[in-house]
């Protein structure tokens, strides 16, 4: 790829006579959730959200799994360091019926190295990174099911696991997990910890688990709205979002101080940046270790396009060329600000476009409703900020389109592009092995300097989409979607 700033200017021709028309929007209301979660039968293995919300099929890429073990004693050549069976665990049975009855029929690679050191007693802390959609929720949750006593009343409304989230979307899918994987567990229950609407009264947390973000969770043990001193567990999603993000840090320090100091303590992501890694190592202490290389992290069924844009009403006018493709399955279009989101919204639907928007700023209760008619297929296409960039599962996400490119924000010095984001942003689409495509729009020399420096760190080549012919620009994505599996080095 050159590294010149491109000078040809797109095509303004229309794709009026081409671009499908949107699906009416249902009107049936999205299913509600009991804990503000559904009980979901799943017929597909799935690491996200179940096959009701639209969880995706697991098909796993090819990737190393490098294994630091803290305890010395640990022998690699155990016949359970690496288990290929559920069955050599010894669970419980009720979560093995609960396994098949979601078609887990064998252990992931990353489920295959972290379970026997997430299982093993006494408990030790477990940091974890793998690629995005392999089986890492379903792994800790597997772990917090194992961990619990279910054995009398008191216990069953006893929180005895708390499993922290940046979002509250991801909040609610990791509980729709628990719920379909505990399926057959008398008595357990569920309880959601996320920010409430306003003058709505907070519930007792009666129940064993607890998914929620960490400054409600942290608001409901300091209020004794949740009791904490019996809790075995404490599992970090998206960890390295969460030790490192303006506020959740500090967030999830004061909620650990109070909780037992005995805690097995999780944390699992896709990405581990340096300097967050080695802060992990001190909120997770003396913990075995599953990480990859950052050269390895570039998913492999992602196509990867950019497209040369003159400026922002030239990104406007592509992202209307796009529409019609964009609907082929559902897309998720990321944007930097909440205005933009709107912005972007307001101008489409005045076109006679069906789009969403989701962002940090929607009150709780409606984004829970938009993300739901999404999941459901209501809405093909979602504005979102990064609120929704990590952990989301949705199996109809057939592309990605970075409207603005992901940035470190970093007043006053060179814009830099912000790796981890963009790779967990693109990780929406080509969920587990299945291909998708993402389109990062350069309307700037600014925005051509941070591609190319995501290029460079993921050693990936984002391919030129050449917007003079749209004929070409559609075969090109219509063919990788319509693809059914992902080529080993797509996109490199």
């Amino acid at each position: 790829m050159s590294s010149e700033q491109p000078t040809e200017a797109p095509s303004s021709g229309s794709l009026a006579d081409r671009i499908s028309k949107p699906e009416e929007s249902q009107t049936e209301q999205p299913t509600k959730w009991a804990d503000e979660a559904d009980q979901n039968d799943q017929n597909d293995q799935t690491d996200g959200a179940a096959a009701q919300l639209g969880g995706s099929d697991l098909h796993e890429p090819d990737y190393t799994v490098e294994v630091k073990l803290s305890d010395l004693q640990a022998d690699p050549n155990n016949p359970l360091f690496s288990v290929k069976n559920f069955e050599d665990l010894g669970l419980d049975p009720r979560i093995l019926q609960g396994l098949s009855a979601m078609n887990f029929r064998k252990p992931s690679k990353i489920q295959e190295r972290a379970l026997p050191l997430l299982l093993s007693n006494p408990p030790k802390n477990l940091v974890g990174q793998s690629q995005s959609g392999t089986g890492k929720t379903a792994a800790f949750v597997l772990n917090v099911l194992s961990r619990l006593d279910l054995s009398t009343e008191q216990m069953k409304k006893t929180p005895q696991a708390l499993i922290l989230a940046p979002t509250r979307e991801l909040a609610r899918q990791i509980v729709g997990v628990v719920q379909v994987m505990g399926q057959f567990m008398e008595g357990l229950g569920i309880g959601t910890a996320v920010p409430a609407d306003t003058n709505s009264r907070v519930a007792k947390m009666e129940c064993a688990v607890v998914v929620g973000t960490p400054g409600t969770v942290m608001d409901m043990i300091k209020k004794r709205v949740m009791v904490a001193n019996r809790l075995k567990v404490l599992v970090l999603d998206e960890a390295d979002n969460m030790l490192d993000q303006q506020g959740l840090g500090d967030q999830c320090i004061r909620v650990k101080a109070l909780l037992p100091k005995d805690i097995q303590v999780v944390l699992f992501s896709a990405t581990f940046p340096e300097h967050v890694h080695a802060y992990a190592s001190k909120f997770c202490p003396n913990s075995n270790e599953i990480t990859l290389q950052h050269e390895e992290l570039t998913v492999e069924g992602i196509k990867q396009l950019y497209l040369d844009c003159s400026n922002d009403d030239d990104k406007y006018a592509h992202l209307v060329k796009l529409y019609g493709l964009l609907t082929v399955g559902s897309s998720i279009i990321f944007v930097k600000t909440r205005h933009s989101a709107a912005e972007i919204e307001k101008r489409m639907v005045a076109e006679g476009h069906t789009v969403a928007s989701l962002t940090g700023g929607i009150e709780g209760s409606q984004r829970d409703a938009v993300i739901d008619q999404f999941r459901a297929g209501h809405a093909k296409v979602l504005i979102t900020t990064n609120v929704l960039a990590r952990g989301i599962d949705v199996s109809t996400v057939s592309m990605v389109v970075n409207y603005d490119i992901p940035e470190l924000h970093q007043p006053g010095r060179e814009r830099q592009a912000d790796f981890q984001t963009y790779l967990h942003r693109i990780g929406r689409t080509g969920r587990f092995g299945r291909v998708g495509v993402s389109i990062s729009f350069v309307s700037n020399r600014d925005e051509w300097n941070m591609l190319n420096q995501i290029q460079r760190y993921f050693n990936t080549d984002i391919q030129r989409i050449d917007t003079n012919d749209w004929d070409e620009v559609e075969d090109i994505i219509k063919k990788t979607i319509k693809n059914t599996r992902a080529q080993a080095g797509f996109g490199r």
